[in-house]
């Protein structure tokens, strides 16, 4: 009889910074005792930090040069200014999901990003950073939907990015009444999610299930000074403490669908449990268009001084405001968006047009570099910018001319602003969660060693040990590996880790069915544009 054989656990921006503090408070007991049982260690994620590329990474084994995906948008041609929302058509390698099911084995996926349209793999996929209205046409198979619509615990509605639900927060949280109804709608999003494997497992399990629980990054974001109090000033007011206890039932109700789901999978299961990312305080913005524009290497254009009257078009070619804030005939340099922290360099390939000549790029580049190397908070007088990467150090591959020239990280995790604006850097009016390079990772299982801490791997490892724990070959590609010393000896004796001498891609890739797309209702309206535009302004991606 099939049952879940690897299951995977999703937190999206979970933190031992946190998760250490509430096991040790007893909000999380569960977590405690399977770490206590099991392995943990930290897990270091790619650069940028970001839900998008990191899930992606975890997902195929794979750096963004490779996978492809860079951010939650990309511009729609190699010498195009516009840019669109990304899809799992931009994913230029296989996915765990994808290698499981050409394997013989099913495998459910659920919640996790990159996976609109749906891949038609042997098993399930509700994709996450849905709109409520494609929800029908996202989920595979094709009657998953209605069956999942039948299930009376689930509200379906809840899972989609539906604007009427996101009110609350996209008002603005500033007193208990408007934080606790939002609070209180994702820890009932997560009982769907948990509601739905439920359903799955018992009706038609796959070896592989994975599901990812987004909430713990939008707790994390909008209430770090109640979660983490010591990094901000102190709670006073009775609203705060009432909020702070509302973050904490959150995880006390995360921690019980873990151990639920835990339960339901079987002893005989491998349970995974990773973050995409880690997180922490966040205090400060770097204005980083402001500080092109007064170095000289960018310009605004006149539609600039009417920005208020414009940000309110979010349609595709708008959301990117570059397209029309800047002036194209001088601009050099430029940031995109607030969420990959990267600043793009405009090249004349013939050095005729606007922008950088070809044969001054790598000058331009650099002189640019050493100049953000010396920026510095007002409030200290420090350096802000802790790291600054080329696109060729963290982006090697084939896609890697996709990704932004220069990549940033700020010094307290935080996201750049893309906006005009007088200051450089400005103080944040309260603390907010940013976030950090070093994830959470824990695995309990047969063959897993018990109450083991492997102090750091990589979130391209999570892909490996993924098929290994499901018996599968390790594929040549893959840029992480299987971590052997989370093993006891006895298990990588009985089961040795064997390296496929093929690609992971292979002709997979080619051979699996175009996802069918009803070209009337599968492309993101206007409206559908302005709900995920909506969730990462509350989750502060864009101002």
């Amino acid at each position: 009889m099939r049952g879940v054989k690897t299951l995977l656990v999703g937190w999206d921006g979970a933190t031992f910074t946190v998760l250490n503090e509430l096991m040790a408070q007893g909000v999380m007991p569960f977590l405690k005792s399977f770490l206590e049982g099991g392995v943990r260690a930290n897990l270091r994620t790619i650069v940028p930090a970001l839900t998008p590329p990191a899930w992606t990474s975890l997902m195929t084994g794979r750096t963004p040069g490779y996978h492809g995906v860079f951010d939650f948008f990309r511009f729609e041609g190699q010498n195009s200014k516009h840019i669109r929302f990304f899809t799992s058509s931009d994913i230029q390698t296989e996915t765990i999901w994808n290698l499981a099911s050409k394997n013989g084995m099913r495998a459910s996926s659920m919640n996790f990003p990159s996976m609109y349209p749906a891949p038609h793999i042997s098993g399930y996929v509700v994709p996450g950073w849905v709109p409520w209205r494609q929800m029908r046409l996202a989920c595979w198979p094709k009657d998953l939907f209605d069956q999942l619509k039948a299930i009376p615990e689930v509200t379906l509605r809840e899972l989609g990015m539906d604007i009427k639900l996101e009110e609350k927060s996209t008002e603005g949280v500033g007193t208990q009444e408007e934080y606790g109804p939002w609070i209180e709608f994702h820890t009932r999003r997560e009982r769907n999610w948990f509601e739905i494997y439920k359903y799955l497992t018992a009706t038609d399990p796959s070896e592989l299930t994975a599901v990812l629980f987004d909430g713990v990054d939008k707790m994390q974001h909008l209430c770090w000074r109640f979660i983490r109090p010591v990094d901000a000033a102190p709670l006073k007011e009775e609203w705060e403490f009432a909020v702070r206890e509302l973050c904490l039932n959150y995880y006390r109700q995360l921690d019980s669908i873990f151990e639920q789901m835990v339960q339901l999978a079987g002893p005989e299961a491998t349970v995974l449990l990773a973050s995409d990312h880690g997180f922490g305080p966040t205090y400060e913005v770097f204005n980083v268009n402001t500080w092109l524009a007064k170095k000289g290497y960018l310009f605004w254009s006149e539609a600039a001084a009417n920005q208020e009257k414009q940000t309110a078009l979010l349609g595709v070619g708008q959301v990117a405001r570059h397209t029309w804030l800047l002036d194209w005939t001088r601009t050099r340099a430029f940031a995109t968006t607030p969420t990959s922290n990267g600043i793009n360099i405009v090249v004349s390939e013939d050095g005729t047009g606007p922008g950088v000549p070809a044969a001054e790029y790598q000058a331009f580049r650099n002189q640019l570099i050493e100049e953000l190397r010396e920026v510095r908070s007002p409030e200290d007088g420090e350096k802000i910018i802790s790291g600054i990467f080329t696109r060729e150090e963290i982006f090697p591959g084939p896609s890697g001319h996709l990704g932004p020239d220069i990549t940033l990280e700020m010094r307290d995790g935080g996201l750049i602003s893309i906006l005009p604006g007088e200051d450089i850097v400005s103080q944040r009016p309260v603390v907010s969660g940013a976030h950090r390079p070093l994830g959470i990772f824990g695995a309990r299982g047969p063959g897993v060693k018990k109450g083991f801490d492997a102090g750091e791997i990589s979130i391209l490892d999570v892909a490996p040990t993924i098929l290994y724990s499901l018996g599968l070959p390790v594929y040549k590609d893959l840029e992480g590996r299987v971590p052997q010393e989370i093993f006891e000896k006895t298990m990588l004796e009985e089961k040795p880790v064997k390296v496929s001498a093929t690609s992971a891609t292979g002709d997979g890739k080619e051979e699996e069915p175009e996802p069918e797309v009803d070209s009337e209702t599968a492309e993101m309206s206007e409206e559908d544009e302005r709900v995920v535009m909506e969730r990462l302004r509350e989750l502060g991606y864009i101002e």
